[in-house]
């Protein structure tokens, strides 16, 4: 059902769906809603095995067959077709899901703080990251790097913020700052020229 919302929103919206997973954080919500709750091996057991279903599905696989300890489809008929190669981003953190990134994933996308990730631990991700894809025969560089980040209220610290960040190896940035929705998308959007402006003069990408 994810594999085919995904491939639906991505028809709709011209080929611009990325998707984001996780491993599972908040048990007793999942458990709320009828989900199982599994263990920490179990968890990243289940979600290698929902990425072999979403590839497949999205790469038409017909009828596909995937048979796993946690997830098995017998015969679907995948479709719709998404309209561009769906990424898979994947909120890691712990040395497995950090491999798992390496191996499978198109994106790392963590949370820096939130008693997650500090910034001094994120050269030691990269390069759990960056030795998962040479193993699997695959170039460090192909994983884009994007990082979720609170900026401070003094918007004239972003632009700096920003910058250190991108030369921590990130190309992307979710970001959440307080205030007015409406002008801080405005602030984002007069920042944003500048920073690629600024990262690029830098040998930043």
């Amino acid at each position: 059902m994810l594999a085919k919302a995904a491939a639906s929103l991505d028809v709709l919206s011209g080929g611009r769906v990325e998707l984001g997973l996780g491993a599972g954080a908040f048990w007793d919500g999942i458990a709320a809603m009828g989900g199982p709750r599994h263990t920490p091996k179990e968890s990243v057991d289940a979600l290698e095995e929902a990425i072999t279903v979403l590839r497949a599905f999205w790469r038409g696989d017909d009828p596909m067959r995937v048979d796993g300890e946690h997830y098995r489809v017998h015969g679907l008929r995948p479709g719709p077709m998404p309209a561009h190669p769906i990424g898979i981003w994947l909120g890691a953190y712990g040395p497995r899901m950090l491999r798992v990134a390496g191996r499978l994933a198109d994106g790392w996308l963590p949370s820096l703080g939130f008693g997650r990730l500090t910034e001094d631990e994120l050269a030691a991700r990269h390069e759990e990251i960056d030795a998962a894809a040479r193993a699997a025969g695959r170039a460090p560089e192909d994983i884009r790097r994007a990082l979720n980040v609170t900026l401070e209220p003094d918007r004239s610290t972003w632009l700096d913020t920003l910058l250190h960040l991108a030369h921590k190896r990130f190309q992307t940035f979710i970001v959440f700052a307080e205030g007015d929705p409406i002008e801080v998308v405005r602030a984002l959007a007069d920042l944003a020229p500048r920073l690629r402006d600024q990262a690029g003069k830098m040998g930043v990408s």
